[in-house]
């Protein structure tokens, strides 16, 4: 399983989906999913925030698709780190940090409400986890 974007691994990732550009979320291709995958999660965090990780899209029970377009959310969104629902675009204090896109192939669609947190995600989809795929992208403000 892939995940691709607008951004290779380990590149900067554009400024319209930051907090100094648009703050929407770039759009996303999906390549070899699992066939027995019945949805699939994503969940895109920065390690080097200060503090703790910072959690910025939690997105689940997503349908098997090939991509996300930009600006858009084809599953359920759950809480971030800033406390609100959806996608909230890099913005770091200092330095460069790195954004990380996990995608998960799941075994089933998961029994969650809208505004999940990100370890009521994990937790959830333990034991349901098929298959794993990861991009990382880098940001800092100028």
């Amino acid at each position: 399983m892939k995940i691709t974007s607008v951004f290779k691994n380990n590149e900067m990732i554009p400024k319209k989906f930051t907090c100094q550009g648009e703050d929407i979320n770039p759009k996303f291709v999906f390549e070899d999913i699992p066939k027995e995958a019945k949805s699939l999660s994503l969940i895109m965090d920065d390690p080097d925030a200060p503090n703790q990780t910072f959690v910025h899209w939690v997105m689940y029970n997503i349908p098997i698709v090939d991509k996300i377009d930009e600006d858009s959310a084809l599953g359920i969104e759950g809480i971030n780190s800033a406390g609100s629902v959806g996608y909230f675009g890099p913005c770091p204090p200092t330095g460069t940090h790195r954004y990380f896109f996990k995608l998960y192939a799941i075994d089933s669609t998961l029994d969650l409400k809208k505004g999940a947190s990100k370890e009521e995600l994990e937790i959830t989809m333990k034991g349901h986890i098929i298959e794993k795929a990861q991009l990382i992208g880098l940001y800092v403000k100028n």
